[in-house]
């Protein structure tokens, strides 16, 4: 019911995301999302992988702070209020969103978003019973 997220702490600096992307690109990987969180001195880059143990350990050998997380990747039907009627169905349970993201399926009906929540399994089952597709795997 999960997938494999990246999560990636680095500087704010010039030039430093492009690098971490080629440590990714030079490995071999596809990076299939991607999002990044700032403050001043910092950011923490979240990213959706088609390798993510390969990926860690790149970015790891680079000598960068990584750690992997479960994630959950919801197909939301491409309509006028579907990501209101998803997130609905995960608020009735009492659970929270911490933060989510798009994620591009290409050819698809539906929009794919990342959402990372208080509590992984009482989203699921409310995803679930929504009648939602959950992903496994990276498309």
């Amino acid at each position: 019911m999960f997938i494999k997220q990246l999560s990636v702490f680095i500087e704010n600096k010039d030039g430093r995301l492009a690098e971490i992307t080629g440590i990714i690109a030079n490995a071999g990987i596809d990076i299939r999302a991607i999002s990044i969180s700032d403050t001043t001195d910092f950011g923490i880059l979240r990213l959706i992988v088609d390798k993510p143990e390969f990926a860690e350990k790149a970015l790891k050998e680079a000598g960068l702070t990584v750690s992997l997380s479960n994630v959950i990747a919801v197909g939301i039907p491409d309509k006028k209020g579907g990501i209101a009627e998803t997130l609905a169905a995960i608020a009735d349970k009492d659970v929270s969103v911490e933060y989510m993201y798009e994620y591009i399926v290409p050819n698809s009906d539906h929009a794919y978003f990342i959402i990372r929540v208080a509590d992984n399994e009482k989203a699921v089952a409310a995803l679930q019973s929504h009648g939602c597709e959950l992903l496994t795997e990276v498309k």
